[in-house]
């Protein structure tokens, strides 16, 4: 298995886990779209609190140019930090939701 094959299998695998996410106080529930010919990873959450609509992307990852782009990220602990322990490096990973010009002051790659 090649490198970019390993990489999209442990985003689904990481990004599957936020569907079994249960919220107490909302009617929320959180689905992945999985884009693999393009390499797009989303997940997408939707629901009702009381009259409230809810729906928004929680997590946006793209594989580009053989590296990880992390669109976005509304996860409490950082999608980035369970990527790696799932076993992509921190310099396969750029945190594309930062600033370019900020992105060199984190651990993980510019672009």
């Amino acid at each position: 298995m090649d490198t970019l094959e390993n990489y999209c299998q442990i985003i689904q695998k990481v990004l599957a886990q936020y569907t079994k996410i249960s919220y107490a106080n909302v009617d929320v529930q959180n689905e992945a779209i999985f884009d693999q010919t393009n390499d797009r990873y989303c997940v997408i959450s939707g629901g009702w609190d009381e009259v409230r609509r809810i729906h928004g992307c929680l997590i946006h990852i793209d594989v580009i140019n053989g590296k990880v782009w992390i669109q976005r990220d509304d996860t409490e602990d950082g999608i980035a930090y369970e990527l790696e322990n799932a076993g992509i490096p921190k310099s396969s990973i750029v945190l594309g939701f930062k600033n370019p010009d900020v992105r060199q002051y984190t651990e993980y790659a510019v672009a």
